[in-house]
């Protein structure tokens, strides 16, 4: 089956944070902190996605105060953080929510991605991730992460379905 036929599919996302709905550049800040940088095309198109009753999960090695801000901010819920193993939380995220792994669209960008890329029903990366994951992508965006890559993902399914419809009366 192609890739754009498995997109009917998909009721869920599953994103790694650092690479993906960032460049994975970390900035370092004279008070010793550090801060990085998302995309508003990305959240729009989550929020836009939680509205039409997609399931939206995160999970990352990390655990920045600030990226869990953003996170809560456009509406997910199921964000995993300071993950070794991330293809558990995957495990938990789809049996709390009674998926199968054809179910999820799962988009990373690093080895530590893989695992949960590999039983997804589709995986996907940005154009700027490491070789190992490009070569078991089913898609590769042409987007680099922290650029809208998580958008072109999150609309390619959408509009597949159907769902992707511009109303003007509405804010998100």
């Amino acid at each position: 089956m192609s890739y754009k036929s498995r997109l009917k599919e998909i009721k869920a996302f599953v994103f790694d944070v650092d690479g993906v709905f960032t460049d994975g550049s970390v900035y370092l800040m004279p008070d010793k902190s550090m801060c990085r940088v998302m995309n508003v095309l990305d959240g729009y198109a989550v929020v836009k996605a939680i509205k039409e009753n997609y399931k939206i999960c995160v999970i990352t090695g990390g655990d920045d105060p600030m990226v869990r801000n953003r996170i809560n901010y456009l509406g997910i819920t199921d964000y995993y953080a300071k993950i070794s193993d991330k293809l558990e939380k995957f495990e938990e995220f789809k049996k709390k929510y009674d998926l199968k792994n054809e179910d999820i669209l799962t988009m990373g960008d690093d080895l530590p991605d893989i695992e949960m890329m590999l039983v997804s029903g589709i995986s996907a990366c940005p154009e700027n991730s490491v070789p190992e994951v490009k070569q078991i992508s089913n898609y590769i965006s042409p987007i680099q992460g922290g650029k809208g890559a998580v958008r072109d993902v999150i609309e390619q399914v959408m509009k597949v379905q159907g769902k992707w419809i511009l109303d003007h009366t509405k804010s998100v």
